[in-house]
């Protein structure tokens, strides 16, 4: 498909950029942000204009977020279940995102714009979510605008060199999927660690009192009384010192 890119915008212009730019944004895994990069590097000395293609891929892009919106809002889970079933989406996945665009919904239908992973889903979890028409239309548009004017400059400026341009968008893309999902790992972690912290200490404490009865470190503590006791109060003196340093750690 990527290869026959610049036969078909150059052969059917707007209209090849308007249909995969919104069929992406509907949910259909198209390349709608390489066809924007392609065209605008086809606007240096082709027929079509820069202005034209921003506009056009902007357009696009809100229109078939709309669509796919509406699918999600009105086609309900088992829609989309049925459907994401076909592209190898689980159903622990479509629930993570549900309670994500819960929690983060307005940020993630702009930012997704710039996403690949998001960019085919966010409108249609949007809708799923049940997220105000009003505020989802405010954070798409303002997105499409913006990505179809930056990733629209890029190419329009890179036009001699597009193959490198495609190269370094998709692994910027690929460095914020995954700098998305470290961040969102790090905060479910931190939940987590915080919600069982009791569990956690209960689990520590009665590790500790096992090893502490273990054979070994009994003969340890028969054999070296007193590095057993040195020991010992090293622990002791930690144990209450820690409780009141703040974010300064003893060196125990």
């Amino acid at each position: 498909m990527h290869a026959m890119l610049p036969h078909l915008l150059a052969s059917y212009g707007y209209v090849t950029l308007f249909l995969l730019v919104a069929l992406e944004s509907l949910g259909i895994p198209l390349p709608g942000e390489m066809a924007l990069v392609t065209a605008a590097a086809l606007a240096t000395t082709g027929p079509l204009s820069i202005s034209g293609v921003i506009t056009t891929a902007a357009v696009a892009a809100i229109v078939g977020d709309n669509g796919g919106y509406w699918i999600g809002r009105a086609g309900g889970l088992r829609f989309v279940r049925r459907y994401g079933q076909r592209l190898h989406i689980r159903d622990t996945e479509l629930a993570r995102a549900q309670a994500f665009f819960v929690r983060h919904g307005a940020k993630t239908v702009f930012f997704g714009r710039f996403i690949a992973l998001l960019r085919t889903w966010a409108a249609v979890l949007a809708g799923l979510s049940a997220m105000p028409y009003g505020v989802f239309m405010a954070y798409n548009a303002l997105g499409g605008i913006v990505w179809a004017v930056l990733f629209g400059t890029l190419g329009y400026l890179g036009g001699q060199h597009l193959p490198a341009l495609e190269h370094a968008i998709g692994r910027a893309s690929l460095v914020v999927v995954l700098g998305v999902a470290l961040v969102v790992a790090l905060v479910f972690a931190a939940r987590w660690f915080r919600t069982h912290a009791d569990l956690l200490a209960h689990r520590v404490a009665s590790l500790r009192h096992q090893i502490a009865r273990a054979v070994p470190v009994q003969r340890f503590r028969a054999r070296y009384p007193r590095v057993w006791a040195f020991v010992m109060r090293r622990r002791q003196a930690c144990a209450s010192v820690w409780p009141s340093a703040g974010s300064a750690r003893p060196s125990c």
